[in-house]
């Protein structure tokens, strides 16, 4: 699923928001996560599940073309953990949907 899906299924699910009404929210709500990561805070959506940022430390790594050691400096990444009900209906679906072939 895209933004632009996304923003089309909000709209379409509630009417009286205009698409343009819909695609502004959709926008303000995830640059609010982005600043918020940006920060360094952590997200939690219960049911659904947490954004953080993890520390990728430093290490030694080897340029491929000439084998030397090249020093990768540290990154900030962020990290998605989905909640135990996302990771239930998942498992849900996914079991459903792995079955349907073998029955074909």
């Amino acid at each position: 699923m895209t933004r632009s899906d996304l923003v089309a299924l909000l709209s379409d699910r509630f009417g009286q928001l205009a698409q343009r009404d819909t695609e502004f929210a959709v926008k303000t709500i995830l640059d609010a996560m982005s600043d918020a990561l940006a920060r360094g805070h952590r997200i939690e959506i219960r049911g659904f599940g947490s954004f953080q940022v993890n520390r990728r430390p430093p290490r030694m790594g080897r340029n491929p073309r000439s084998g030397e050691q090249v020093l990768i400096p540290e990154k900030l990444v962020p990290h998605f953990k989905p909640g135990k009900a996302l990771r239930e209906a998942v498992d849900a679906k996914g079991g459903a949907a792995a079955a349907t072939p073998d029955e074909a």
